[in-house]
């Protein structure tokens, strides 16, 4: 059970990418500073003074950026790869005591997949945003969600599930709105 509540802590997580890419991170590594989480063998790096200085420029380089909206969406459109990098690294760090085949797998297909599809999900309503005028509104909602959520998947380890479930139905209307818009009346 403790393995299985690992996993969807890591894909949760990494479905918080989608948001902000490097959020997610400065905030596993602040609780894993403070001994809040523990991640797996070879990950404790994450919450060293380089890694949060880094996570921490990186995160505040990325919010400002996003206020600026043909710079943001162009910003969404190519960290793409790097959401699905920081995905497979959210997902990884959490799983251990396994065998790393099975380990590297969740972690690529499972976190790198969902960080990558959260990120493009939220790059296609960025770039709907800003042509209507409402992109700093998303922005904002962008900084809560990748700021709370991942503090509340840590303090509440079962909103992992929750979250995960909730980016699915969100993930899945958006798609079928866009086939509907799509499709040739």
């Amino acid at each position: 059970m403790e393995m299985v509540l690992a996993v969807l802590i890591g894909l949760a997580l990494s479905a918080t990418v989608g948001f902000r890419i490097f959020t997610p991170l400065l905030i596993t590594g602040i609780f894993e500073r403070v001994d809040w989480v523990t991640l797996s063998e070879g990950f404790s790096w994450v919450g060293s003074t380089p890694a949060l200085i880094a996570f921490g420029a990186a995160t505040i380089f990325e919010i400002l950026v996003n206020y600026i909206p043909a710079v943001g969406s162009f910003m969404k459109l190519i960290s793409t790869p790097v959401a699905a990098l920081a995905g497979i690294l959210l997902t990884a760090s959490f799983i251990g005591d396994v065998n790393p085949f099975l380990e590297w797998t969740i972690a690529i297909v499972g976190g790198g997949g969902v960080a990558t599809a959260s990120h493009a999900t939220l790059t296609a309503v960025k770039g709907v945003s800003d042509t209507v005028l409402m992109g700093p509104a998303v922005s904002v909602a962008e900084d809560a969600t990748a700021t709370i959520a991942p503090i509340l998947i840590f303090l509440v380890p079962v909103l992992a599930v929750v979250f995960l479930l909730g980016m699915a139905i969100v993930m899945f209307r958006l798609y079928k709105r866009f086939l509907y818009r799509k499709s040739p009346a």
